[in-house]
């Protein structure tokens, strides 16, 4: 089978370079996972804007870090799991609290009913249990909420599955493995 490898910039389009010139003023860099997405810059572009409108709704950014968590966690996404363990300890979690995330439970009311609902989710292919959705509309959220957890889910569902296909290097630091 034919590997798919981390593109140099001058293995992409004129377009993907472009995109990866704002990657690189936004992060820093332009991580393995992205640069491969942008074999196509449709997929690349389609993906960053997708996101970035979901990022303007209303979860938190550490809200936002733990849907990715649990999701990349109940894909087995080991660079998701990289990626995103920095980003939610730069949004103020704990270690630990990204581990217990991780699992599916934490103390607090709200973040607690918005992972349960996402990890039955990604595990159930979109039909979790009734008492999850009921448990997040009495956290404070309504049908809207809904909808962007469903688009926040499908955004790390899609760079898992990137990752599981191509397997590409890990440029973040491993997460900690769950006991």
């Amino acid at each position: 089978m034919k590997s798919i490898n981390v593109p140099a910039r001058d293995q992409v389009s004129t377009e993907s370079q472009l995109l990866f010139d704002q990657l690189t003023q936004r992060l820093g860099k332009v991580p393995n996972l992205y640069a491969t997405i942008g074999y196509s810059p449709n997929a690349l572009k389609g993906f960053l804007e997708y996101e970035a409108t979901l990022n303007k709704g209303v979860f938190t950014p550490k809200e936002r870090e733990a849907i990715a968590l649990v999701v990349s966690e109940v894909n087995g996404c080991a660079y998701c799991l990289a990626a995103h363990t920095g980003l939610a300890l730069r949004t103020g979690f704990t270690k630990e609290e990204t581990i217990s995330i991780r699992k599916g439970q934490v103390s607090d009311n709200k973040l607690n009913a918005i992972i349960q609902l996402g990890k039955s989710i990604a595990e159930n292919k979109g039909k979790p249990g009734n008492d999850l959705l009921e448990n997040f509309y009495q956290a404070g959220f309504n049908e809207a909420a809904v909808m962007e957890l469903i688009g926040l889910i499908a955004v790390r569902v899609y760079t898992n599955y990137v990752f599981a296909l191509t397997e590409v290097p890990l440029d973040f630091p491993p997460a900690e493995p769950l006991n």
